[in-house]
């Protein structure tokens, strides 16, 4: 359903259905075991739905746990009044333990610098802590190697400020099934956590399935899972789309802000790589460019819905608008002299009737991941929750 309040000051929005992201939190909720932990990630503003509003409704609909990639990122939950535990998915600089400290936000760590600075930091607060270890597994991106996690935790648990609170990998690809790199990941990851228990070390809470992992993978669920992607109702790979029900929860709408009958002939846009083919070709113009996430890349390539109809997006998308072409000689969705009016709604992602284009759409012309598309609409658009 379109929401039709538009916000006041600009006639472009993300519209959030908080529906739909309640329906996906429980989805996963119901394949995770009970007594299974769920952290929700809720990085880069939630991937662009809102990190504060979709916190809320996760941790309502079953979520324990959430996580983000930054501090900064934290502090805004905190200061929004959450309190669940809050994981930062990798090691910040020594310069924001204290501001780690007076939020209890819970760092990555996996530098003996870091961890003892951040000690520090809690003990003189009079507080302790709380970590999680991230393993390098093979994705070597970040975390201490499988056969070092015994020397590493040895070599900072004296300190009285630190508490594991967890142990952690992330998987290169998950999105497989039956894949050997998986398999060794899988592996090095149990062999290094069996190796702290062994050592009488306390590892806390295991985790390892992010959202493919947590769907196609369900031997590596642990003590909690990670889910992210899929809370957006975005599948992470095709391979899992049968396999768990979700639903988009953004859409990305506009109202029309001027129409145009240019000449045969006229073009359009920068560069005017389009140019009008023949009479009763009408160019309506919609607030919505680049610098709202709608790539430039997908210029004179993607397609609006308005009044549950198709429209080809037409001429080079600018910073600030883009324009679309209705021919009123063969589009019988449109009258011929009224075909599109100022103020009529246009939806760039989302479903308008019985027609739909999704961020999978999007990210298929742009050669990308649907994780993009969501997050480079989150950067500018006002979001409006319905």
């Amino acid at each position: 359903m379109i929401n039709l309040k538009s916000p006041a000051n600009r006639w472009a929005w993300v519209e959030i259905d908080q529906a739909a992201l309640r329906h996906n939190v429980r989805e996963f909720r119901a394949i995770i075991p009970r007594g299974v932990k769920m952290m929700c990630v809720v990085k880069a503003d939630a991937y662009g739905h809102g990190a504060v509003a979709c916190s809320k409704v996760m941790l309502s609909a079953g979520a324990d746990q959430l996580a983000v990639a930054t501090v900064d990122e934290g502090v805004r939950l905190r200061e929004a009044g959450i309190e669940a535990p809050i994981l930062i998915l990798s090691e910040p600089p020594v310069t924001s333990v204290e501001t780690l400290v007076e939020h209890d936000l819970m760092p990555s760590v996996y530098s003996e610098e870091f961890a003892l600075i951040y000690g520090e930091a809690a003990a003189a607060a009079d507080k302790v802590g709380r970590y999680h270890l991230a393993i390098n597994t093979g994705m070597n991106r970040i975390g201490v190697l499988p056969r070092e996690v015994v020397e590493f935790r040895r070599a900072i648990d004296f300190h009285r400020g630190l508490e594991c609170a967890g142990t952690f990998t992330h998987f290169a690809t998950a999105d497989e099934i039956g894949g050997w790199d998986f398999e060794l990941a899988l592996n090095r990851f149990v062999t290094a956590v069996d190796a702290l228990r062994e050592a009488g070390i306390d590892p806390g809470i295991v985790h390892c399935d992010n959202t493919p992992g947590t769907i196609l993978h369900p031997e590596a669920r642990m003590d909690m899972c990670r889910v992210g992607i899929g809370l957006y109702g975005l599948h992470p790979a095709d391979v899992t789309i049968p396999k768990i029900d979700l639903r988009p929860v953004m859409s990305v709408r506009a109202r029309v802000t001027h129409t145009v009958y240019p000449e045969v002939g006229d073009g359009v846009s920068y560069g005017l790589t389009y140019r009008v083919p023949k009479r009763n070709v009408q160019i309506a113009t919609v607030p919505i460019g680049y610098a709202d996430g709608l790539s430039r890349n997908l210029s004179n390539q993607m397609e609006v819905l308005v009044g549950g109809a198709r429209c080809r997006q037409v001429g080079r998308i600018c910073m600030d608008q883009f324009m679309f072409a209705v021919d009123v000689n063969t589009n019988r969705a449109f009258h011929p002299t009224h075909p599109v009016e100022f103020g009529d709604v246009v939806t760039v992602i989302g479903w308008d009737g019985d027609q739909l284009i999704t961020a999978d759409d999007h990210a298929r012309l742009r050669d990308t991941i649907n994780y993009e598309v969501t997050c480079d609409f989150g950067l500018r658009l006002e979001k409006v929750y319905v």
